[in-house]
């Protein structure tokens, strides 16, 4: 496969990933923008590249170690709240449990990304595990119209010491959660019961609050396109409820910083 057709195969994937990393798509994108701009001014960085998903990822993590929160983004208000408080923290841990719970990379390959001895990786994924069970409790929104799925994320956030303040089915029903209880995140489909859009249901959200999003859908792709603003937080389904826990943490981490800043 060419070089170029590998790279844009695992590129949104990457770009989930430093939006998670980062909180917001611009940053993200900022990141994963310079990483491929060294890689077209070094020609063994492009050669290492042809390695796959591991290579590009290591890539993206070196700039991103040696750049840190200093690189210019254009961070403002409260995306320049969260890069503040990322830079007064350890960015590693977090580092090391979006690259095994979210993207799914075994620990071997996540110490090849971090550079960094396995054990090492596990340490940082057991201290980022005692970060969440640390972190404030909020209210939290599930917009999910199967039932089964929305009674799992409901135990799921409930055992991270979260409350539900509503569960919606369709759109209507979710705004009708927001207008009467304010919640401090929200858990997204896309596909809703009555053939309404999870996106449009969080823009009406977004209108009335400014509230961190995670997107749990089995189309990943249809918000990985580069077309339009893209979350900050995607899992996929069938999802890990590790993947769960690490976004609800990285989205409350970016929220908590918005509030001290």
């Amino acid at each position: 496969m060419p070089l170029g057709a590998q790279v844009a195969e695992s590129l949104p994937y990457l770009r989930r990933y430093a939006r998670a990393l980062t909180g917001s798509q611009a940053s993200g994108d900022a990141f994963v923008r310079a990483t491929l701009e060294a890689a077209l001014a070094d020609a063994d960085l492009r050669e290492s590249l042809k390695g796959g998903r591991v290579p590009l990822y290591r890539a993206f993590t070196v700039l991103w170690n040696s750049a840190g929160v200093d690189v210019d983004q254009g961070a403002a208000g409260r995306e320049g709240a969260a890069q503040q408080r990322l830079a007064q923290m350890t960015p590693p841990s977090r580092q090391a449990l979006l690259l095994t719970a979210v993207e799914e990379f075994s620990l071997a390959d996540a110490a090849a990304i971090m550079d960094l001895p396995e054990v090492d990786v596990a340490e940082l994924v057991l201290n980022a595990s005692a970060e969440i069970a640390r972190e404030s409790t909020t209210s939290v929104l599930i917009i999910e119209d199967e039932p089964l799925i929305a009674m799992q994320l409901e135990q799921l956030v409930e055992g991270l010491g979260h409350r539900i303040c509503g569960t919606a089915a369709t759109r209507g029903q979710a705004r009708q959660v927001v207008t009467e209880r304010q919640p401090g995140l929200v858990l997204a489909d896309i596909q809703l019961a009555d053939g309404s859009s999870g996106l449009d249901a969080v823009d009406d959200i977004l209108a009335i609050t400014d509230v961190p999003v995670i997107f749990i859908t089995a189309f990943p792709e249809r918000l990985l396109t580069g077309n339009r603003p893209e979350p900050a937080y995607l899992i996929t389904k069938p999802f890990r409820e590790e993947a769960v826990k690490a976004a609800i943490s990285q989205a409350l981490f970016f929220r908590s910083a918005a509030t001290v800043g």
